[in-house]
């Protein structure tokens, strides 16, 4: 009994001896950041929030990882130890894809509806333009309007590949997503966004279609919710 309360003293005063040099052999003294674009370093240490003094045992990896992926910019976060004193982080930052304008508001979002920032009155012309959002429910991360979003800014990008000028999507109604580009206005079902569009680059190629000569065409309607049809309505 006495050896084992000696081996158990001599223990514990190893231990408040070896303890304090292994916190200061492995303190984090240096945190490199990789991958920024729109996100400064500082904006990453802040949300690691890392205590003066602790070590890289003392710090859960995915834990951080999670912090950092709580800035809006950031989509992806790894969290790796270097030695002996230090930490790498890699982020994947998100990238603008539309203006969502909300009254006289725009909102800056990426292809997942995730808002970005917000721009007050300023727009930024060289993204497409989203309207009729429910700012409550995007506001709220409801998960249909991210996705309605999400849908929109993919259909913006395929009809960018073919027409000119800046696309514009009005999802007030979305079982009729109305989106327009040079003054021509196409109607899609809430569904098949991609099968739709396909569907009237057929017949683009087979007719001369209004709106796809780079002038600005006004009260023309190319409705493309009904299977198998492309119609036309030439407006006034």
């Amino acid at each position: 009994m006495l050896a084992a309360a000696a081996l158990c003293w001599a223990g514990l005063v190893l231990a408040r001896q070896v303890g304090p040099m292994l916190q200061r052999g492995l303190e984090i003294r240096d945190v490199a950041v990789e991958g920024m674009r729109q996100v400064t370093k500082q904006e990453v240490l802040d949300r690691l929030a890392l205590k003066k003094g602790i070590a890289q045992y003392q710090v859960g990896l995915a834990y951080l990882a999670e912090r950092v992926r709580s800035h809006p910019w950031i989509k992806e976060a790894t969290v790796e130890r270097l030695p002996l004193h230090g930490l790498r982080v890699t982020v994947v930052e998100r990238k603008p894809a539309a203006i969502a304008r909300i009254g006289s508001e725009h909102l800056l979002t990426d292809e997942d509806g995730i808002v970005l920032a917000r721009l007050g009155a300023q727009d930024q012309t060289t993204l497409p333009l989203v309207l009729g959002v429910d700012g409550k429910l995007l506001a709220q991360s409801d998960l249909r309007m991210k996705q309605l979003l999400h849908s929109s800014i993919e259909l913006a990008k395929w009809m960018a590949e073919s027409l000119e000028g800046r696309i514009e999507i009005d999802v007030s109604h979305p079982v009729n997503l109305v989106a327009s580009a040079k003054g021509v206005r196409f109607h899609f079902g809430s569904e098949a966004l991609k099968e739709q569009w396909d569907r009237f680059m057929k017949v683009r190629a087979a007719f001369r279609m209004p709106g796809l000569d780079g002038r600005k065409h006004d009260g023309q309607d190319v409705d493309l919710r009904y299977d198998n049809r492309v119609i036309v309505r030439e407006g006034g």
